[in-house]
């Protein structure tokens, strides 16, 4: 490969600032290209029946007796109110929330210095194989800063996964112990000593925590900061609900169980249905490295001008920049959440 010039230099600088603000172009018109503007105001429009809906779907239809509508009233109240309180409570995502979400024990001094020492050794290497400063320091920077967040986001997202594969079973541990006779606390403690982690150690803090004297109600919401599921939520919700208004606590979590088991089969088919789709676009989005790679071994002469002539590294800029662009637009076009 020929020495980069200060023009080639240059150019790279232009093609690094035209990506950024490509993305910052692409982050603000995004909601608008795929939609999600008009989805959140068709939310808002039937925020109204959020509170009813979740009563029936968690608690069931058959609220009981006489008193049917007056409890129905207090359910949606209660959970009006936890919507408000979960509003109130939501933080900024920080590095010491994602590594406690991702359940590593070190300290936010250790990730710096972890962060430090990686910035250094990429900068450092990629000195001394003949760059520029400049490009050195980008390079250490984006490693000091990238890199250990990309590790932390990766191990929370496995966790978090490795826990939804295995909450649903929880619940129905609570289910048939509730049925049997069992106090909720004693079925929390089976669960936080039989299941698989990370459930056991989540619900083990749960039970540490009534020792000091923290209800099951905050121990769930803690749960929930830990693991900031939607599926953890419904727990709370749940145990919020039973401990304000009362009611059979066997058949809403019953409920319940059932409710994360069809959500858990909508992802699985979701993944199928949308898996073609994204091996459509990591070919397209390959294609054309594998190419340039190719044509590189066969033809060097031929591909070589793309890397010493000015036009050539121009269009490779250019190229650069809408392929990012256009991976990113593909990436969030392919992902669902529900």
């Amino acid at each position: 490969m020929p020495e980069l010039s200060d023009e080639m230099i240059q150019y790279a600088l232009i093609g690094v600032i035209g990506l950024a603000v490509g993305v910052i172009l692409l982050m603000f018109l995004l909601p608008y290209i795929n939609g999600e503007a008009d989805q959140k105001k068709r939310v808002n429009a039937v925020a109204g029946k959020r509170s009813e809906t979740l009563t029936r779907k968690l608690l069931g239809p058959d609220i009981g007796g006489e008193n049917k509508d007056n409890r129905r009233k207090q359910v949606q109240d209660t959970l009006q109110q936890l919507e408000k309180d979960a509003k109130a409570k939501k933080q900024r995502l920080t590095i010491k929330m994602m590594m406690m979400q991702a359940g590593l024990d070190y300290s936010i001094q250790m990730f710096w210095i972890f962060s430090l020492i990686l910035g250094s050794a990429v900068f450092f290497g990629a000195v001394m194989m003949g760059q520029s400063l400049l490009i050195s320091g980008a390079a250490g920077a984006a490693a000091f800063l990238g890199i250990p967040r990309w590790l932390v986001m990766l191990i929370r997202n496995k966790r978090q996964e490795a826990f939804l594969n295995e909450f649903a079973n929880a619940i129905d541990v609570m289910v048939r112990g509730i049925k049997a006779g069992l106090p909720i606390n004693d079925t929390l403690q089976v669960i936080a000593s039989e299941a698989a982690p990370p459930v056991a150690p989540e619900f083990q803090e749960v039970v540490d925590g009534q020792k000091v004297g923290i209800t099951i109600e905050q121990g769930i919401e803690r749960m929930f900061e830990r693991v900031p599921l939607p599926e953890v939520n419904f727990l709370a919700i749940v145990i919020a609900i039973q401990a304000k208004t009362g009611g059979n606590l066997g058949e809403a979590l019953n409920n319940l169980s059932l409710v994360l088991r069809d959500r858990k089969k909508m992802k699985a088919k979701i993944r199928s249905v949308s898996q073609e789709a994204k091996s459509s676009a990591a070919i397209i989005g390959a294609l054309p490295f594998l190419i340039m790679g190719g044509l590189y071994f066969l033809r060097p002469d031929y591909i070589s001008v793309l890397f010493t002539d000015d036009l050539g590294i121009k269009m490779l800029t250019g190229c650069a920049i809408w392929m990012t662009i256009g991976i990113l637009i593909m990436r969030k076009m392919i992902n669902f959440n529900i």
